[in-house]
C-alpha cells in the first residue's frame, strides 16, 4: 500500500497540481485549488461571498449569498488526470461534489520492471451551512456584523486496488465592515474570513489510517473605487494567495492572481455576465506549462431568461 501511494503522488506532484506532501498526511482531491472565477484572482476566496464557488473556500459566506447558484467546470491536467466538480448554493447551505481520475498510471517494482497499472480517483462530496447570528431574535445586538459556518467534507479514495474512505470538518467565519473613504478612494465590500480546516477527520484503509493535514487560513478583501476589486489569502500552513479583478463595465470581470506554495503559480482570468448566465474561464501556470478551467454558472437570483434570448438573438447571425 506504501509503495502505491508514493507512485501515485509522484505522478499526481508531476501534473502540477499544489497538492502537499508529509508523513501520514493525506494529499487528496481537496487540496487543489478549487473553483474557475476565484482561480483565476488567486484563488483568493476565504472572505469572498461568490456564488456556487463560496462553499469551496470558507462556509461562512453561504449566509451573504443572494438566493440559489449552480456551477459546474471541468480541468484536464495534461490529458492524464480529469478534474471537474459541480456545486448548488441557496442562502445558508450548499453542497458540491468534486471528481479527481488520473485514468491510468503507469506501475514499476523496485527493478525498474513494469506491474500493472495503476489508478487513482478521488470523490469528494462538501456540505456546507452558513448562519448569520442576527437573523436570531433571542440573540440580542452585537457591535459588528458576522457570519459562522461549518463544512463536512466526506472522501472516497481508490489507488490501485485499494480503497479508502473518511471525512473532515471545517469551521469558518466571516465579518463585514462598512464602507470608508481614503482620501479620494472609496473601499466598499470589506470584508475578513477565517477557514479552519480538517478539524477533524482522516482516511481509513483496510490495514493503515491517514490524518488530513490541518491549517488555518485567514482572508481580506475589498472593492476600490468601485472599479477594483482585491482579495488576499494567508494559510498557516506556509501558503498565500493574492488576487486582483478589474470590471469596466458590470457585465465583465478580467482577473488575475498569485498563488505561494513553495512554488509560485500566476493566474488569470475573465468571467462574463448575461442577465445572470455566467461563462468563466481560468488559466494556472506550474512547472509543467499550464492548466485551463472553463466553468458555466446559472444565478438564479439574477437570471433573467428573456433578457438572455434577447441578447444571444443580439450576437448570433
Amino acid at each position: 500500500m506504501k509503495r502505491y501511494k508514493n507512485l501515485v503522488l509522484v505522478a499526481i506532484l508531476g501534473l502540477g497540481i499544489g497538492v502537499s506532501v508529509g508523513a501520514q498526511q493525506a494529499s487528496t482531491v481537496f487540496d487543489i485549488e478549487p473553483g474557475v472565477s476565484m482561480l483565476g484572482a488567486g484563488a483568493a476566496g476565504i472572505s469572498v461571498a461568490n456564488g456556487a464557488e463560496t462553499l469551496y473556500y470558507n462556509p461562512a459566506t453561504l449566509a451573504a449569498l443572494p438566493g440559489i447558484s449552480f456551477s459546474s467546470f471541468y480541468a484536464s491536467y495534461l490529458g492524464l488526470a480529469n478534474y471537474s466538480a459541480l456545486s448548488l448554493t441557496f442562502r445558508n447551505w450548499g453542497f458540491a461534489a468534486l471528481l479527481l481520475d488520473s485514468g491510468g498510471i503507469d506501475g514499476y517494482d523496485a527493478d525498474g520492471n513494469a506491474t500493472e497499472t495503476l489508478a487513482y480517483k478521488n470523490t469528494g462530496i462538501l456540505f456546507g451551512v452558513g448562519i448569520d447570528p442576527s437573523i436570531f431574535p433571542f440573540i440580542p445586538d452585537l457591535a459588528f456584523d458576522f457570519s459562522l459556518g461549518m463544512r463536512i467534507k466526506y472522501l472516497s479514495v481508490q489507488i490501485a486496488e485499494e480503497t479508502g474512505t473518511g471525512f473532515a470538518i471545517d469551521l469558518g467565519f466571516r465579518t463585514t465592515m462598512p464602507d470608508m473613504n481614503l482620501g479620494p478612494l472609496s473601499v466598499t465590500d470589506l470584508a475578513f474570513g477565517a477557514t479552519a480546516v480538517n478539524l477533524f477527520g482522516g482516511i481509513s484503509y483496510d490495514a493503515e489510517r491517514d490524518s488530513f493535514l490541518m491549517d488555518l487560513k485567514l482572508g481580506a478583501s475589498a472593492r476600490l473605487a468601485k472599479t477594483f476589486f482585491l482579495a488576499l489569502d494567508l494559510h498557516l500552513g506556509g501558503s498565500a494567495q493574492l488576487g486582483l479583478v478589474y470590471s469596466p463595465v458590470p457585465t465583465l470581470d478580467l482577473r488575475l492572481g498569485v498563488i505561494s506554495r513553495g512554488t509560485v503559480s500566476l493566474t488569470a482570468g475573465v468571467g462574463v455576465n448575461v442577465e445572470g448566465l455566467l461563462i468563466d474561464y481560468a488559466f494556472a501556470s506550474h512547472r509543467m506549462g499550464g492548466t485551463h478551467r472553463v466553468s458555466l454558472t446559472l444565478d438564479f437570483s439574477s437570471l433573467d431568461i428573456g433578457a438572455i434570448s434577447s441578447s444571444l438573438r443580439r450576437i448570433l447571425p
